[in-house]
């Protein structure tokens, strides 16, 4: 019988238990808020199960898509500038909760930021395919990667949006140290970084208040420290099992954002640890797995492509996770694939396609050598 390689069968079904438990959380977590605000109790599930339908079409088709293809320049260079235009126009947008991170189009909304991290770890894998053993020249071959990453950082963190705009940040930093950048480049960073920490937190209020109220959650409580409050309050209330599912009572108008950025704390309080390791393990399935495809990529830019696709699903997962939890100061970064909010599931769909298209690539290349680097 002919060996057929095939894409990686537990990582496809690890999003697809992600992508049908974040629904089903959405609807759980949302049909209160939406019946109050739209006057239909489906509103937001049915506009979430609309992008998880779209983007799961396309990561069928980007499945079976050589990944090569995105290298190609005139490809990660498009996808550059129609991120860049996107993120540019997004402040020219009426403000949403005092910010501009959504392009409205009708009755759905846009987040430009999110295609712009998966377009910035392309360019980045692209740039690193070719000059990895150059990088380590300032101004020939690591200025230009630094001004591209930089502008897009800077352009996300203008809407405001500093979570997004640092985990940028930290994908190119792994990357490039996965390449072999010096130490001192990292320490000049580290320090130019200071300056910026001053600026864009400790000048801000309500920036530097977060960071107060996560160092002393009981300093407001019933202000500044309400999200934190009550988000460790319905997870303490979930024990071992849960009060049961659609049985949790934070998410009426107490947890704020429970259908998003504070959808884990609803887990906790319905499905209690147990759901709540749950939702760890699955993402700690995704990680490995997709260090699995890394570790076993045919060529260079599949194993940047890679290592930056895996950290930009499972790294936004355990800043949002550690934040309901506490151990981080709040923000608005959302769980990938549960949290609602259809930009961010269909991005994550999308590069999870890439992945698993990695994977493909690899099995046929470690069956016929001369693939190799296609």
């Amino acid at each position: 019988m002919a060996y057929k390689p095939s894409s990686d069968k537990v990582l496809f079904f690890t999003a697809g238990f992600l992508i049908f438990f974040g629904l089903l959380m959405v609807y759980n977590a949302s049909s209160v808020v939406a019946s109050s605000r739209h006057e239909m109790s489906s509103y937001l599930f049915l506009k979430q199960s609309l992008f998880a339908s779209v983007g799961f079409a396309l990561l069928i088709v980007l499945m079976k898509t050589d990944y090569h293809r995105w290298r190609k320049p005139a490809v990660y260079a498009a996808a550059l500038a129609l991120s860049a235009l996107a993120l540019l126009y997004v402040l020219e947008e009426p403000a949403v909760n005092g910010a501009r991170r959504w392009i409205f189009l009708g009755g759905l909304s846009f987040q430009p930021s999110e295609p712009a991290k998966l377009a910035v770890i392309v360019f980045i894998a692209a740039y690193l395919d070719r000059y990895e053993s150059e990088i380590n020249q300032p101004g020939r071959r690591l200025l230009p990667l630094v001004l591209v990453t930089g502008f897009f950082a800077a352009a996300i963190a203008m809407e405001p949006d500093l979570g997004q705009a640092l985990c940028i940040c930290f994908i190119a930093a792994v990357l490039l140290f996965v390449a072999g950048l010096y130490w001192k480049y990292f320490a000049y960073a580290i320090g130019s970084a200071i300056p910026l920490f001053y600026i864009f937190v400790v000048r801000v209020p309500y920036r530097w208040e977060r960071i107060m109220v996560w160092l002393d959650p009981a300093r407001d409580p019933e202000g500044s420290g309400w999200q934190i409050s009550q988000s460790l309050i319905a997870m303490g209330s979930g024990g071992l099992t849960g009060l049961g599912l659609g049985a949790g009572k934070h998410k009426l108008f107490y947890v704020p954002e429970p259908s998003s950025d504070f959808i884990y704390a609803v887990i906790g309080e319905e499905l209690g640890l147990l759901g709540t390791i749950a939702v760890i393990c699955a993402f700690l399935v995704f990680f490995f797995r997709g260090m699995r495809i890394v570790l076993g990529s045919s060529d260079r830019f599949g194993f940047y492509l890679a290592l930056g696709i895996t950290l930009m699903v499972v790294l936004p997962a355990f800043i949002n996770i550690s934040m309901v939890l506490g151990l981080l100061p709040t923000k608005g970064i959302a769980l990938p694939f549960i949290s609602q909010g259809g930009t961010s599931l269909l991005l994550n769909l999308l590069a999870t396609g890439i992945l698993l298209n990695l994977s493909h690539r690899n099995q046929l290349a470690a069956r016929d050598p001369l693939m190799r680097g296609d």
